[in-house]
């Protein structure tokens, strides 16, 4: 099983933001920078992010990105499911008369996976992060 590249710059995303002082925004250049993709790729990204209410946007000159909804409520699947969808991982492509009995396994584990990671919270990475990266974080806010 894998996740796109775009799950895993929105959680890198979602995190640096969820650092931010509240009030704060960072434009798409910086964020961009920060990852070393392109502002258009990361753009993608952003609208998705804002389409799902988990960010919201200033325009203007000290505009930019920021958290839209309360930091302790977002997890690691909100990000992922904005991303993803939400599209089963497997299939069966076999055609069963009762239904497949490998289907069923492979359902039953990415609920377990999903609950996992419903209960994963992004503020709990940022509560573990040093003062350091707090700092450089706190600089390249508007």
């Amino acid at each position: 099983m894998k996740y796109s590249k775009a799950t895993n710059y929105a959680l890198h995303t979602m995190v640096y933001l969820i650092t931010l002082p509240k009030g704060s925004t960072v434009g798409v250049q910086s964020l961009a920078e920060m990852q070393g993709l392109s502002q258009t790729y990361l753009s993608k990204i952003l609208t998705k992010l804002a389409k799902g209410g988990l960010i919201e946007s200033t325009p203007g000159v000290k505009g930019g990105y920021k958290v839209a909804k309360a930091k302790a409520e977002i997890s690691f699947l909100d990000v992922i499911k904005t991303t993803e969808g939400e599209s089963q991982l497997f299939n069966c492509s076999m055609e069963h008369n009762e239904g497949c009995m490998i289907e069923k396994v492979m359902i039953e584990a990415e609920q377990n996976m999903k609950d996992d990671l419903a209960n994963k919270f992004l503020i709990d990475l940022v509560n573990e992060m040093d003062e350091k990266s707090m700092n450089k974080i706190k600089e390249n806010a508007n």
